[in-house]
């Protein structure tokens, strides 16, 4: 199907706008770049004062330039920008990159003037690019509106970066390396195309085998869920995050709140979509490259030829902190090895073949790593010394990775004398890193992506929306305050099905000895009051009381400490409630994000929840692997499988329990934070109940 972002990337003609005759202006790179690239389509410098540009006719405005053109590259000053698309609308082009700065990146003004573009872009049915970018470029057809110099090697990486410095940075850091790409998009302040419309064309690019992504934020987290949950299934997207640090965050009122912030919500939607997250530049483009170029590990066995161990030290390290394993070299092959190797080297894996090793040692050691059952993942490392030629060992294993359909990574430990070496090595799609322990880096983000691509793929769990109008009302009834405790969360709580112990609000001493009565002892109190969330912490709570006298004792007690701890707190009562049983106190929360929206939170619960911080987050909607894997990666999940001779939990009620609350919190949008703590769950089949609870309203 067509795309509006095709013309970015195909366009039959470009006119730049603002193009001039200074090799010292950056529209006279632009124009350079189209020249210099292969590109076919027409290149039309639009300058009124030029009558040519680098040798091809300039015209004095957009609207006398001729067919064929889509794509025009504004560089121009920010005053003229609204007259300039307005014109670019009239002559009917598609699409427009905007290089310009000085818009919302530099307030009020400036985004008022965005506005005001994009209305225009809207008027017309345009795309934009930007503003404040440096450009688009597609490295098959040479199609490139950037200003940077050089373009890097076609091939199988499309690289999206929110920060056009990082873009320009990435170019001359790897055009040498044949490292190769397919595209490259700056998208600046985002005013029109999103990184996830990016990600979604480069997700029907047939020559787009893998995404890169350098990331600042996203623009409408749901729209971003979408994009790369269909896109993941069909090839890899890795990620950049940059500005994870919550620290200015507000303060929050619930453990909730405060355990789960902004960039956890990334981590959960990078999570559930198969978006591969990394930590820094060198990792973004090695990982992207291992996955544009190899085939998936088929297992986890790796198998390693050097010439010196302390670098295969360190890549062993690195495996085995990722889940990998050294395999285990066969006996046979090992024999086969001591043929011909240096007598010295060592046959069992690593296969350390000493600082002398020739081209032939690695084509033989290769030859039998690749025929090795017991061998999944081979990967060479090379430490150069002064007697062999660095090509000539990436020749061998060159050949040695032709002849094979595993995995196959390579190391040159060294910079100077590696280069050409290294260069030969990306040329076969071979990727090759730097330093030993990367590998390790790589192979666990392509582990991620196997695992992703084998999830269990189940429907969403979305709202039908019966329960929204009466969830409405009810909040509605409590009136104008933000923060709202027990008493009225259970009632919520109630109306989804989510199982509360049983109890009821006293207003006085007697109330409470009516309700004990009723609800049969032992029985509980907790302070009621405002501003009074966290009950434990004021000590407003009272466990295991017994009989009508404690009860009046313990009454009179909460009363006392919380007057004492905080005269200025206004009581409105004591919640009497069923002494619950033991079992296994959770957590179980949602707080709405202002990216994703409701993100869901479970670990374990109780006064230790912000001290043990074992948590995990799911961003809404969640289907039932989505669930699973909530509640299998935190410790709480593994004690409800059993420990130490404990009964398994009762999965099903926990699960009920996340299924209901993300429900709710797609009904409700203005609560902002809801919590159950504890959650308390007993031996399978006997349920779960939530034994207090709180909600933040936004």
């Amino acid at each position: 199907m067509p795309s509006s972002l095709s013309p970015f990337f195909n366009a039959s003609g470009v006119a730049i706008l603002g193009a001039s005759s200074d090799p010292k202006k950056l529209s006279h790179g632009t124009v350079k770049n189209l020249l210099s690239h292969g590109y076919k389509g027409k290149v039309y410098p639009v300058n009124p004062n030029a009558s040519e540009i680098l040798g091809i006719k300039a015209y004095p405005q957009i609207s006398l330039v001729p067919d064929p053109v889509e794509l025009a590259v504004i560089v121009l000053p920010v005053g003229l920008i609204l007259e300039t698309l307005e014109a670019c609308g009239q002559r009917g082009i598609k699409a427009v990159v905007i290089i310009a700065g000085g818009f919302r990146e530099v307030g009020a003004e400036g985004a008022e003037l965005e506005r005001k573009s994009l209305e225009i872009i809207r008027k017309y049915g345009m795309r934009a690019v930007g503003p404040n970018c440096v450009g688009t470029m597609d490295c098959r057809t040479g199609l490139d509106t950037t200003f940077i110099g050089g373009m890097p090697v076609p091939g199988p990486i499309a690289f999206v970066s929110q920060s056009g410095a990082v873009a320009g940075g990435v170019i001359d850091l790897l055009i040498e390396s044949k490292v190769g790409f397919s595209h490259f998009a700056s998208l600046g302040n985002e005013m029109d195309v999103s990184e996830s419309d990016m990600i979604e064309y480069f997700g029907q690019d047939p020559n787009v085998k893998v995404i890169a992504v350098y990331l600042e934020g996203v623009q409408n987290g749901p729209r971003f869920m979408e994009v790369t949950r269909l896109v993941s299934q069909k090839k890899p997207i890795v990620v950049l995050k940059a500005g994870k640090n919550n620290a200015g965050a507000k303060a929050v009122s619930s453990h909730t709140g405060s355990l789960a912030g902004s960039y956890t919500a990334y981590q959960a939607a990078f999570e559930q979509n198969g978006v591969l997250e990394v930590q820094s530049l060198s990792e973004l483009f090695n990982v992207a490259w291992a996955l544009g170029t190899q085939p998936l590990p088929r297992g986890k066995r790796v198998a390693i030829a050097t010439n010196a161990g302390g670098g295969a030290a360190l890549a062993a390290d690195t495996l085995a902190q990722n889940g990998f394993e050294l395999a285990e070299i066969s006996p046979d092959n090992q024999a086969a090895l001591r043929t011909k190797l240096n007598p010295s080297a060592q046959v069992a894996n690593p296969i350390d073949m000493l600082g002398a090793a020739s081209p032939e040692d690695y084509r033989w050691a290769l030859k039998h790593m690749t025929a090795d059952d017991g061998v999944d993942i081979l990967y060479p490392i090379y430490v150069p010394q002064a007697l062999v030629d660095p090509t000539d060992i990436a020749r061998s294993w060159v050949e040695a990775a032709g002849s094979t359909g595993k995995t196959f990574l390579s190391s040159l430990l060294g910079q100077r004398s590696t280069h050409e070496a290294e260069m030969l090595l990306n040329t076969a799609g071979i990727p090759v890193f730097r330093y030993p322990h990367q590998g390790g880096e790589v192979l666990a983000a392509m582990q991620r992506y196997s695992q992703f691509l084998n999830r269990p793929q189940k429907e969403r769990i979305t709202t039908d929306g019966h329960m929204a109008a009466k969830a409405k009302d009810l909040l509605t009834s409590f009136g104008p305050a933000k923060a709202l405790g027990e008493v009225e969360t259970r009632q919520l709580l109630d109306l989804y099905a989510i199982p509360n112990v049983p109890g009821s609000l006293a207003k006085s001493e007697d109330e409470a000895v009516d309700i004990a009565k009723e609800l049969g002892y032992p029985v509980v109190l907790k302070i009621v009051a405002e501003d009074i969330l966290h009950k434990s912490d004021a000590g407003g709570i009272e466990l295991n009381i017994h009989n009508q006298k404690q009860l009046r004792i313990a009454y009179k007690n909460i009363t006392k400490r919380i007057v004492k701890s905080n005269p200025n707190a206004k009581i409105i009562g004591m919640m009497v409630e069923k002494m619950a049983a033991k079992g296994q106190e959770l957590i179980v929360g949602m707080k709405r994000d202002e990216t994703f929206g409701p993100m869901v939170l479970f670990g374990m619960g109780g006064v230790m929840v912000e001290l043990m911080r074992d948590i995990a987050t799911r961003v809404v909607p969640l289907d039932e692997t989505d669930i699973d894997e909530l509640i299998n990666v935190t410790t709480a999940g593994k004690l409800m499988q059993g420990f130490r001779g404990t009964e398994p939990a009762d999965h099903y009620a926990v699960k009920d329990v996340i299924r209901k609350l993300s429900i709710l919190a797609q009904d409700n949008p203005q609560i902002s934070e809801i919590e159950i703590n504890p959650l308390v769950v007993y031996a399978d089949g006997k349920g779960a109940v939530a034994l207090d609870s709180r909600m933040i309203l936004n």
